[in-house]
């Protein structure tokens, strides 16, 4: 659920009208404290100080602040119904508008039973515990009972649905790779036919064999529909900053899709600094670090240079990469002549990057985020099954911002870059 504490590291100034600190959600918080500062409050973000606005990404609508254009009160940057009786949503629970809002999940996970025959012995070794994992591969490898129920239970219109991880990035031979990618994009696309208003894919590919994914996203994107591809992390320790998939971005940017590159249950390799913590290894650090350095690496590699109008989705709040920007481009300068890019780091990820909320349910992180790369940039999704649709709906409806900005981050945002 929601975090709706004040936030700790700050006290807000003292009004005569405002509840204590304690009380305080902490979208009163943010207000209060833009009133007493002479700030702003724009689709949650706030501004009024010329250092904020020089950090805040083009297009994050800070130019609105002092007009009020979207009905935005700057001691209550909402206005909302009365609080709602027990049982139903948060009593910060904005307008009655929201109750209809569109949703729009995009890292939505499936599996389909037999497809990847390394599945079973690679799902055997994940520490977690037994019942939550019997629960996560019964969800997954349901694409509608299920998986329809919890999405009207939760309001959640549209899963885009991509293969979970382990995938096809464990397969060694290449042609098997094919087959079973191929595989699980039919299933994909049966599923979505039958349900085509509630379901959309990401395309799995054999990036094993660089020739034959450029063929099967062509056939994927073209015949099946599917709105872009989803990848687990590295191809059996490679990554896609490599010469050999140039010819993979040169077709994402031709067909006008983009990749998401999701965590890898499967590591590369051994980092010792996880020895004795396994805790460490997965979603909790590993994931976002691993993650987080392959998508430097395409930067880094000059992936966007060479192919301008190609683009990468970041999970979980962009794999905490918008929070580094400022650290990334202050050692910009530091790069040898000959390694450098044509561009600030920032520079891609404000116009190559989008950022999904995935398993982030922090409104403290989605500000930041928005703040960083642009509320244009950012778009919902749950992470089903690994997370809770309610909470993750929760998160999103009680999020602090303008019904405008909301609703490009529920909906509008993934209706406008994967063409829904």
């Amino acid at each position: 659920m929601p975090d709706e504490r004040p936030f700790q590291a700050v006290t807000p100034p003292a009004e005569p009208r405002a509840k204590p600190a304690t009380e305080a959600t902490r979208r009163r918080f943010i207000a209060a404290t833009a009133a007493a500062s002479g700030a702003a409050v724009v689709g949650g973000l706030v501004t009024g100080s010329p250092a904020r606005a020089a950090e805040a990404a083009p297009g994050s609508r800070v130019s609105r602040a002092v007009t009020g254009a979207q009905g935005v009160n700057p001691e209550h940057p909402t206005s909302g119904p009365p609080p709602r009786s027990a049982g139903g949503r948060s009593k910060d629970h904005r307008n009655t508008s929201e109750d209809k809002m569109r949703i729009v999940a995009v890292e939505e996970a499936f599996s389909v039973p037999g497809a990847i025959r390394q599945e079973a012995a690679i799902r055997q070794h994940m520490a977690v515990p037994e019942a939550i994992k019997q629960e996560w591969f019964r969800r997954l490898d349901d694409l509608t009972e299920l998986r329809l129920a919890d999405m009207d239970a939760n309001g959640v219109d549209v899963q885009v649905l991509s293969y979970s991880t382990p995938g096809v990035e464990v397969i060694e031979d290449p042609a098997e790779a094919v087959a079973a990618a191929r595989r699980i994009n039919d299933c994909l696309a049966k599923a979505i036919a039958a349900h085509p208003t509630r379901f959309a894919g990401f395309a799995t590919l054999p990036l094993q064999d660089p020739k034959a994914a450029v063929v099967e996203l062509r056939r994927a994107v073209t015949e099946l529909g599917f709105k872009g591809v989803l990848y687990n992390d590295h191809v059996r320790g490679h990554y896609l900053d490599e010469p050999q998939f140039r010819p993979v971005w040169a077709e994402l940017e031709r067909l006008g899709v983009t990749l998401y590159l999701h965590p890898a249950v499967v590591p590369a390799d051994d980092w010792h600094v996880f020895d004795g913590y396994p805790v460490l290894v997965g979603p909790s650090w590993g994931w976002t670090a691993t993650t987080g350095a392959h998508a430097l690496r395409l930067i880094y590699g000059g992936v966007f240079d060479e192919f301008p109008r190609a683009s990468v989705m970041l999970g979980h709040m962009g794999e905490l990469l918008p929070f580094q920007m400022a650290r990334l481009d202050s050692r910009y300068d530091q790069v040898p002549p000959e390694h450098r890019v044509q561009h600030l780091p920032s520079y891609y990820l404000r116009n190559n990057v989008y950022v999904t909320t995935s398993g982030v349910m922090s409104h403290a992180a989605l500000l930041g985020a928005v703040h960083a790369v642009g509320v244009d940039r950012v778009l919902f999704s749950i992470d089903y099954p690994f997370e809770s649709s309610a909470a993750a709906v929760e998160f999103l409806r009680s999020a602090p911002y303008a019904p405008a900005d909301l609703a490009s981050i529920a909906h509008g945002n993934a209706e406008r870059v994967l063409g829904l």
